[in-house]
């Protein structure tokens, strides 16, 4: 006899608990993601005045605008190309583009390679945080979105207040850069080869989904300009999160670029309280 074909439904299991080893493995990734931007919370805007000399704050800050841009376009991208490439695929891919990030800083003979580094780190942060929550979402399935979400969420921006209070604190004694460089290749490495080497797709548990609550078959995907606009302005819930994202990341970004600047001038050592 003939063994009966092999369903989604054999396959895998939908939930946190079936899938726990994969799902806390993706926590530990995307705490990786946001240190990789932690790291550099309290030092590089400091870092451009001090080592490459920069007297403007909008030369300073082209690297968050490098960054924000990069990051939101490859957002963007990300979505569309996650069902067709798959998510383990980009994910991996956003941890080759963080690869190169120290080397650039380390070697960096001008603000210009800084500001390469960081559309790199952008690259970097727009997929690999998607691909995190995305595949923490497949796993869990419907009922436990929500606290996938939050703890993709707490895990990433944890890192990321960690990262930036530590490389402060190393920075007053090894110097800001050289905490940039090893931390960030840490960092990368060790996140890369995990992604590699232990992370699993999750296309089969998308499947299971679809067979239980769509029967097996694939929703139709609005065309990109449909869904950016569907989400921009045009339904209520979706603009209101367009919104509250925009104002978060905003308050973000100026937390990360203009703070340290402003404690800087009034008398604030990269690890020490203000003089």
């Amino acid at each position: 006899m003939s063994e009966p074909p092999v369903t989604p439904e054999r396959r895998v299991r939908l939930g946190l608990r079936e899938n726990r080893a994969q799902f806390w493995l993706l926590v530990a990734i995307v705490a990786f993601v946001g240190a990789m931007v932690g790291l550099e919370r309290s030092t590089l805007p400091l870092i451009g005045r001090e080592s490459f000399h920069l007297s403007s704050d909008a030369a300073v800050l082209s690297f968050l605008i490098a960054f924000g841009v990069v990051k939101a376009l490859t957002n963007l991208g990300a979505g569309a190309l996650a069902q067709r490439v798959g998510r383990r695929r980009l994910l991996i891919a956003g941890w080759a583009a963080g690869l190169p990030v120290p080397l650039l800083i380390a070697i960096a003979p001008s603000w210009a390679w800084i500001v390469a580094a960081n559309v790199l780190l952008g690259i970097n942060q727009g997929l690999a945080w998607s691909m995190t929550v995305l595949m923490k979402i497949d796993l869990v399935g419907p009922r436990r979105r929500g606290l996938a979400s939050g703890l993709n969420e707490a895990a990433g921006y944890g890192a990321v207040g960690l990262a930036a209070g530590l490389s402060g604190v190393l920075a007053g004694g090894f110097g800001a850069r050289s905490v940039l460089v090893v931390g960030g290749a840490i960092i990368a490495v060790t996140a890369f080869l995990l992604s590699v080497v232990f992370v699993r797709d999750t296309a089969a548990h998308v499947a299971l989904e679809q067979t239980r609550h769509h029967g097996g078959a694939d929703e139709q995907q609005p065309a990109l300009r449909r869904a950016f606009a569907q989400a921009t302005y045009q339904q209520p819930a979706l603009r209101s999160c367009s919104q509250a994202g925009l104002v978060n990341n905003l308050n973000d970004g100026l937390a990360w670029g203009l703070v340290p600047l402003y404690l800087a001038a009034h008398g604030a050592s990269v690890a020490g309280p203000l003089v």
